[in-house]
This record gives C-alpha cells, structure tokens and sequence, in this order.
C-alpha cells in the first residue's frame, strides 16, 4: 500500500477533487451588512418600546400623585385660605419632594367687571384681604411634575360652600 496517496482525515467523506475553501471576505462582508440592515431597526423599535413605557410609567405617576393631592385638598375645610399643605402631604406620601408640586390659588372676585379670579394677599392667596367670607368661590390649580422634570400634569379643584 502506498502511504503518499493516502488521503487526509479531514477529506474523508468529501468528494475526490473538491476541498471547502470557506468563506472569501466579500461573503462575510455582505453577511454583516445584512444582518445589521435587519438589527439596526429592530434595536430602534426596541429602544423607542422602553422610552415609551418609562413616559407612561412616569405619566401614570403623575397623574396618580396629583389625584391624591386633589383627594386632599377636596377633603380638606372649605373655611381655609390656604391648601397648600394639604396638597404638599399628599405628594410626600408618594415618595416625592415638595418641589415636584405647585399650587396656585385664587378666588371669584365679585368686584371686577366682568368677574374674575384674583389672587388673595400672601396670608391667604385664596381669599379676599387674607379673610374666608362664607360666600367664596376659591380655585387651587395643583401641578405635578415628576422627580425627572418630564411629566407635570395641572388640574383645577373648585371649592365653595355656597
């Protein structure tokens, strides 16, 4: 037997004449190409998906923060001038700091032509001279902004006892 003709193990099963080369650069070249032309958008839709949830997941925040803070206000004596503090304990109880809500009150003035909302001196911004008359109409607009700065939501509570 003649040991130089003997072929190598890694062509056993191949055909007489024919060895795999592998693949030239151009190949993996163009392999690459296609395979980011089909990764590139899908990371895309991936990324923009996760903004997405996050900004609702913070709107859903917000909106939960600020409904508490319109509970407590909405609960609280109709005979004060200032809400403030009510609004402000409701967004502690949700982990937040005072700076992530505003409130800004007012009250039906009955002496402007046409009437109007006006603001009250800083002892009681939601009453006229700083005093409650049992005939006032007050407004308390509640803003939340979330811990981030992306997400704030305004709503106005109406309070009267007429």
């Amino acid at each position: 037997m003649d040991l130089s003709r003997r072929r190598p193990a890694s062509d056993v099963g191949e055909t007489p004449g024919r060895r795999d080369s592998g693949s030239t650069f151009v190949e993996l070249v163009i392999a690459i190409t296609l395979l980011a032309i089909v990764a590139v958008p899908t990371l895309r839709a991936v990324i923009t998906s996760i903004q997405a949830s996050t900004s609702a997941t913070a709107a859903a925040e917000v909106e939960t923060a600020l409904l508490n803070a319109v509970d407590r206000v909405n609960r609280s004596p109709a005979d004060r001038c200032d809400y403030q503090q009510f609004a402000r304990a409701a967004i502690l109880t949700q982990g937040w700091g005072e700076e992530t809500v505003d409130i800004e009150h007012a009250f039906l003035d009955s002496s402007l032509n046409p009437i109007d909302w006006s603001v009250g001196p800083d002892s009681g911004p939601a009453c006229p001279a700083g005093e409650y008359r049992d005939d006032l109409i007050q407004q308390v607009a509640i803003t939340v902004t979330s811990p981030n700065g992306k997400v704030s939501r305004t709503i106005k509570v109406v309070k009267s006892n007429v």
